[in-house]
């Protein structure tokens, strides 16, 4: 019997100081949140702001671990972050086609992957949390 794979990928909704999440347009889900797979021997919250880097130029600070998403057929763990923006430059990369801040209500209509919405809407509010979402 082969031993189980398990991916676990880490993940930012980063806000701004005028309360806007940032938001990167990948070329196969449409819009969601910055965030990849944790690599051997890294951490989550380091994973969560290199990704934010890679693909988007943005260096950001981890303020909160928000809670996990786990996809338990697929055997993926999301964990998400809150972070916010502390330099770097917003750019596009092969990963990120557009990038930009955009207000919370925005955010909600233009994020429709997967339950991605779901993530920046537990991510976003402090009474949710530490979440643990099974699907």
């Amino acid at each position: 019997m082969e031993p189980p794979k398990h991916i676990v990928s880490a993940a930012a909704i980063v806000v701004n100081e005028v309360n806007e999440v940032l938001l990167i347009k990948g070329p196969r889900r449409g819009w969601e949140m910055p965030g990849g797979q944790v690599e051997e021997g890294e951490s989550l919250k380091a994973a969560a702001i290199r990704e934010t880097k890679e693909e988007c130029g943005l260096d950001i600070e981890v303020t909160r671990f928000c809670g996990v998403f786990q996809n338990v057929d697929r055997s993926i763990c999301n964990t998400l972050f809150l972070g916010r923006p502390i330099g770097g430059e917003l750019t596009t990369t092969e990963e990120a086609l557009e990038v930009g801040f955009f207000p919370i209500e925005k955010v909600y209509e233009m994020v429709t992957c997967l339950n991605f919405k779901e993530r920046i809407e537990y991510s976003l509010d402090e009474k949710m949390q530490p979440f643990y979402v099974e699907f």
